[in-house]
């Protein structure tokens, strides 16, 4: 009678893997490398200081002209999206229908119906108490977030004034310095 062992060693691909088994190994595919390498992957970014600015529109509404009127209050908005960390300034410029002695700290903002002229100013606050310019000290200053921040603009015609009826416009350039 044959052993177990004999009738593997019949077959030649059973009697290598009987073989193979019985020595302690086991089945091994070779890809045919002997050694590995390694480098490192430098990787690297550059995040440069960036602001985007928009604005909405402040529209007054119906002044009544004549003695005896009051102040109109409005407001807008002045947004600005900026890097994380980018210090900002806006400023708002002095219009297109300045009046004279205008200056970029001081402004006298006029809107216009052709040739006639409705003064007008902007703030900063609520209170209507800090006039809003076109410089560094008299603009509104701020640190990016990376969101959008949305700065209020309070806006107020005087009273006082006697002027035609129409439609009175003017135009302030918003600027963000980063």
């Amino acid at each position: 009678m044959k052993s177990n062992f004999l009738r593997i060693k019949q077959h030649p691909i059973a009697g290598a893997v009987a073989a193979a088994l019985a020595l302690g190994g086991g089945l091994v595919a070779s890809n045919g490398y002997a050694a590995t390498e390694t480098a490192s992957l430098a990787v690297s970014a550059s995040i440069t200081n960036a602001c985007t600015i928009s604005t909405t529109p402040l529209a007054f509404g119906l002044y009544v002209s004549g003695p005896g009127n009051v102040a109109k209050d409005g407001t807008g908005t002045v947004t600005t999206t900026c890097t994380t960390g980018a210090s900002n300034t806006v400023t708002l410029g002095q219009g297109a229908n300045i009046a004279g002695g205008s200056t970029d700290a001081v402004p006298l903002r006029q809107m216009a119906d052709g040739t006639n002229r409705l003064a007008y100013s902007l703030y900063q606050d609520a209170g209507r108490t800090t006039v809003w310019g076109n410089t560094t000290p008299t603009g509104v200053t701020g640190t990016g977030t990376g969101s959008a921040v949305q700065l209020t603009v309070f806006g107020q015609i005087p009273a006082g004034q006697s002027k035609p009826a129409g439609t009175y416009a003017d135009t302030v350039v918003a600027t963000v310095t980063f």
